[in-house]
């Protein structure tokens, strides 16, 4: 089984939760062959303040209200945190980064990401300034 792999450069968002499948769509139309129709797309987010997550891709309300949840389970400027050093908002990102992860596979049906019909892959920037963002694509065929 071949391997195909690339890595995308998310560009810099502000802290919230971001649709980017399209973005690995057009990375994985340029990675894998026409022929290729099965297989498995391995993503892996190269950092710990911001994770990956699958959901509600139509309804923008669904991105808002995660958002607002992931802040009250893990404020900013807790008075006990002791990884201050970058920032307030840095270790409530390593806790969320932790709940969500910074990985997902997702099938390869028919050369296209096997997503349900409403389902939509996020970037979750847990950071007020997070900068860019890599992603490891890898795909089994």
């Amino acid at each position: 089984m071949p391997y195909h792999q690339t890595t995308l450069t998310l560009p810099a968002h502000a802290r919230g939760i971001h649709i980017i499948t399209p973005m690995i769509e057009q990375a994985i139309d340029t990675l894998i062959p026409e022929t290729a129709s099965a297989g498995l797309v391995h993503l892996f987010l190269q950092h710990t303040s911001a994770s990956l997550a699958i959901n509600e891709n139509a309804d923008p309300d669904v991105r808002l209200d995660t958002e607002d949840w992931l802040h009250k389970i893990a404020p900013a400027d807790q008075p006990e945190y002791r990884h201050t050093l970058e920032g307030s908002d840095d270790l409530p990102a390593h806790f969320k980064s932790m709940m969500l992860g910074v990985s997902l596979t997702v099938p390869l049906i028919n050369g296209r990401l096997g997503l349900g019909m409403w389902q939509g892959i996020y970037l979750c920037e847990h950071r007020n300034d997070g900068g860019k963002r890599r992603l490891v694509i890898t795909i089994n065929t």
